[in-house]
């Protein structure tokens, strides 16, 4: 038996459009229940009676257990899209922490509360790139500790903002007193600190990504195989990342039949991207008006935050005359790794990039964002081999993944 500690919110996209009831608990529950049968999960967390109904109905459907502490108003979450910075509702109080004694737990850390665990396993998300708290700090007992953390949260939570990536899990695995810190890196995959060794996790590439949730597939699937199957951490977040990736292909909680046939593929990276070489993605896409100048400051963040070099017309050569922003733009195509564009609305500069980018002697990867566009407009993209997406979050990631694998 695995109980799940955490939030159960309600999480509303705008683009893909969806609405669910789930939360990082929630989710995690259900992901465990689907994957290890009815009867092996119990979710410990905070609802109101909207939030009550629903979960308990999920609940029923995938087989665990609910042991709600009643409230009278739950959080809401709201994105734009998958990679947006979310509206969050929330109560104003600050609700009394819940206890659980239990053997095998995953604890999430909640905007409404804390929970209070004594249990011999613990996996622990803190949910939080600002100011983690760390686990033991409200009260919390644990005999072995896994900590999983993004990128962010691990740097802030060990306060070592120019370190390297390795020297911040060492550094948590001895104040966090944490037998296994796994740091998940987005495409480049997840680092394993465990009995002072290092191991790296790959990453899978999807011809779709559901972004919202997948830090939950990938925290609930690592403490399933830990902690139940024993398997070892480095172990565990390999198949952990295979869950990860079934969840943003299809937005579905795999089956152990449905993982077991799953075949992902593998992201691999160049060697000059293992070398420490960081590549460069061109940003094509048109800029004259407040919609567009907001899209191409979007995408632009977006790769960024990636770890990646971004070459933007607009921020690197800006506006101009033809013979002064044309060379220094097919200059940054021939330098860069991958185009990326954005092709909504047609606009004839970005598709003459487009083709220039793939008449080069050595073309580039090219990756195309179209949402609204017909498929005869977009014929030549498509039949010249470009990555097509109408979904931005997918679209984003693979232009990470082209510019990561590109030489």
């Amino acid at each position: 038996m695995i109980t799940v500690v955490g939030g159960v919110y309600r999480e509303v996209c705008v683009r893909p459009q969806t609405d669910e009831i789930y939360g990082s608990a929630g989710r995690a529950a259900a992901a465990i229940a689907e994957y290890a049968g009815e009867n092996q999960v119990e979710l410990y967390c905070y609802l109101d009676q909207n939030l009550k109904d629903v979960i308990e109905s999920i609940a029923n459907i995938y087989g665990f257990q609910v042991n709600p502490t009643d409230v009278e108003q739950g959080v809401a979450f709201e994105y734009l899209h998958g990679l947006s910075e979310p509206k969050v509702y929330k109560p104003v109080e600050t609700y009394q922490p819940i206890s659980v004694i239990a053997e095998k737990v995953i604890r999430f850390g909640m905007l409404e509360g804390s929970a209070v665990i004594d249990c011999k396993y613990a996996v622990y998300d803190p949910q939080n790139a600002q100011t983690p708290e760390s686990f033991r700090t409200n009260g919390s007992s644990v005999e072995h500790l896994a900590l999983i953390l993004n990128q962010n949260e691990a740097i802030a939570m060990a306060k070592l903002y120019n370190a390297d990536i390795k020297d911040v899990a060492r550094a948590l695995a001895v104040r966090e007193q944490a037998e296994v810190v796994v740091i998940k890196m987005g495409p480049r995959g997840a680092l394993v600190y465990f009995n002072g060794e290092f191991s790296t996790v790959q990453a899978y590439k999807t011809d779709q990504v559901s972004k919202i949730g997948s830090g939950d597939m990938f925290v609930a699937h690592f403490s399933y195989f830990w902690m139940e199957e024993g398997k070892t951490p480095h172990d565990a977040a390999e198949s952990a990342s295979k869950a990860t990736a079934y969840y943003c292909w299809n937005r579905g909680f795999p089956t152990r039949n449905g993982l077991e046939s799953y075949k992902p593929t593998p992201l691999v990276p160049s060697q000059n991207y293992r070398d420490g070489r960081i590549p460069t993605v061109y940003l094509a896409g048109p800029f004259f008006t407040l919609g567009q100048l907001w899209m191409i400051e979007e995408a632009r963040n977006h790769l960024l935050s990636m770890g990646l070099n971004v070459f933007s017309p607009y921020h690197n050569v800006g506006t101009g005359p033809a013979e002064d922003v044309v060379g220094p733009d097919l200059d940054g195509i021939r330098t860069s790794n991958v185009l990326f564009a954005i092709v909504d609305g047609l606009d004839p500069g970005t598709i003459f990039e487009i083709g220039y980018a793939q008449a080069l002697e050595k073309s580039k990867p090219v990756v195309v964002y179209a949402e609204n566009e017909s498929d005869e407009d977009l014929k030549m993209m498509t039949g010249s081999g470009c990555a097509m997406s109408k979904d931005y979050v997918t679209a984003i990631y693979k232009a990470a993944w082209a510019a990561i694998e590109a030489e």
